[in-house]
């Protein structure tokens, strides 16, 4: 009798091979036999008929920021919601150990600043019962709904050994004791350490975060940790990739420990890919990590960026309910203000660009396409209307459309993007599941790539099917050392998600107040999706959470199936 069998499915695998038609046993939480179509045998508890909708590995997201929300929400969405079965947090050097006690705000105000998270929701959230990392991961090894696995953050190592030093140059002393936390969070089973080298990382105070500008020794002496052990990936964002001396640093963590290298990039290839290449020449893996789309943030009234915000007539009504607010939009008079006074602008270079730029502030299409043209943005539309910017943006957020906002070298269209996804060196990640809570849905990113990468873009050439699957589950699984799941083969967990690819979509984002302390978070929900198994146990059925919660911890890299 076996646990599950599921029928007549579209398989595609996870290694990026052409899809097929067949059945697969799960057995004991691992997949025990995949069979042609019709071919598999026995009996079982359940027997699921797929129709010949897809059935696909659980999603790896290798770049969240779980790292509090895990304490509270055991169903860690809003990531479980688009099919990811496994998740790596603790990303861009920001995390909540090691931390002396007493000092837990001072790390919360980093996590609020860099990640945009509700504070108060963290504050109240998390128990705050460790100080070292390895009681950080006894904490929050409960049962979940996917398999969540942490890095140990530079920002907090920082913090821990330098006190009110930690944004000054670390001494020898201070990088020998990073190095040995590092050690010891990895030999307690972080799958990696990260950091932030990236000027737009800033505290509430606008200093750059602890190790922003750490030097190549120090990068060097905790890169040390990793040496000697069977697992470890170092995951950054940093604005100097173009830089020898980083380049430097970077070569000689990866030739001299084996460690394998994420750094967060942007479209365009340049100095990093080819160092990419050459050491992929010599058998080491530095993967630059790409996103689904540019770097974007969202507009709306409920948002932390508000369009709205800068006029002195708005401020006026902002406390009222939304459906009011976007009543008032409406109103001639109210209108007439907000076109003759005088905008407050924040100070902020690169807030102003946003409120102020019209020629790129892009109206969202309902197909939440992510590549908007010239003529989607408010000074395209206010001019072919014969209207003031000002009316449009009154308009879109009446409406409770999002205002979209693109970061680097967008030229009209995805093509940059799909450039860097289909280099051979890539690793897709960059969802920040769990962060930038008013800006951000990208926690939808594998229904984003499904939906619309490979099957309903029409501004440029779609990505493979299987590509786009293998990108998502056993490429990304790999970079972590987790080399137990992202297939569908016979000894590897049984992480499975039943889809009707031809009816999957996106949701609207929405604000909702769920976080602790009433914390709110901009999310985007999915339809499509038959079934999310974890470990042989289905843990959503017609989008629906079904109570169970069979992830676990990881500790470490895990090993592959013999």
């Amino acid at each position: 009798m076996h646990d599950l069998i599921i029928q007549n499915a579209t398989i595609v695998d996870g290694t990026g091979q052409a899809a097929f038609k067949g059945d697969v046993v799960v057995d004991n939480g691992r997949i025990s036999a995949v069979t042609a179509a019709g071919e598999s045998s026995g009996e079982a508890r359940r027997v699921i008929d797929a129709g010949g909708d897809l059935l696909t590995p659980g999603f790896v997201d290798i770049h969240t920021h779980y790292d509090g929300q895990v304490c509270w929400d055991k169903d860690v969405t809003p990531s479980s919601w688009h099919g990811v079965t496994s998740i790596v947090m603790g990303n861009c050097g920001v995390g909540f150990a090691p931390v002396h006690p007493g000092t837990e705000g001072e790390l919360v105000a980093l996590m609020e600043s860099v990640e945009d998270i509700p504070g108060t929701a963290l504050h109240e959230g998390i128990p705050w019962n460790w100080e070292s990392f390895d009681e950080y991961l006894t904490s929050i090894d409960t049962p979940y709904t996917v398999d969540v696995g942490t890095q140990v953050p530079h920002v907090a190592i920082r913090h821990y050994v330098m006190g009110d030093r930690c944004y000054d140059d670390a001494t020898t002393d201070d990088m020998e004791a990073m190095r040995a936390i590092t050690r010891s969070a990895l030999e307690a089973g972080a799958l990696g350490f990260s950091t932030s080298r990236f000027y737009g990382h800033v505290d509430k105070a606008g200093n750059l975060v602890p190790g922003t500008r750490a030097s190549a020794e120090e990068m060097k002496t905790i890169g040390a940790a990793f040496e000697g052990l069977d697992h470890g990936t170092m995951e950054f964002v940093s604005d100097s990739l173009n830089d020898p001396e980083e380049l430097g640093w970077i070569e000689h963590i990866t030739r001299e420990t084996g460690c394998k290298i994420t750094p967060l990039v942007t479209a365009g290839l340049g100095p990093v890919w080819d160092l990419a290449e050459k050491l992929a020449e010599d058998g080491f893996e530095l993967r630059p990590q790409v996103g689904a789309r540019p770097a974007s943030i969202l507009m709306t009234l409920d948002g932390t960026i508000n369009p709205m915000r800068q006029f002195p007539a708005y401020r006026e009504i902002e406390h009222l309910p939304l459906e009011e607010q976007k009543k008032s939009l409406k109103d001639p008079e109210f209108r007439e203000r907000v076109l003759t006074e005088e905008a407050h602008l924040p100070r902020n270079a690169d807030a102003v660009r946003f409120l102020t730029d019209h020629d790129y502030q892009y109206i969202m299409d309902e197909a939440l396409t992510y590549e908007p043209s010239p003529d989607d943005t408010v000074a395209a539309v206010a001019n072919a209307k014969g209207l003031d910017p000002r009316e449009v943006i009154m308009d879109v957020m009446a409406e409770g459309r999002p205002l979209l906002i693109l970061f680097g070298r967008y030229e009209g269209d995805l093509e940059g993007q799909r450039e860097v996804i289909e280099h051979p060196l890539s690793v897709f990640g960059l969802s920040d599941g769990g962060a930038h809570c008013g800006v951000l849905v990208d926690a939808s990113v594998p229904t984003y790539m499904l939906s619309y990468f490979t099957r309903d873009r029409e501004r440029g050439p779609r990505l493979p099917l299987e590509f786009v699957v293998h990108k998502l589950t056993q490429d990304s699984a790999q970079v972590y050392g987790l080399y137990d799941r992202g297939v569908i083969a016979p000894g590897y967990i049984a992480d499975l998600n039943l889809i009707d690819y031809e009816n999957l979509k996106l949701g609207q984002p929405e604000m909702v107040y769920d976080l602790p302390a009433g914390g709110k978070r901009l999310v985007q929900k999915s339809e499509g999706y038959r079934l999310t198994i974890k470990s042989g146990e289905i843990t959503f059925e017609g989008g629906n959470p079904t109570g169970v919660r069979p992830g676990r911890l990881i500790r470490g890299g895990q090993a592959a199936p013999a």
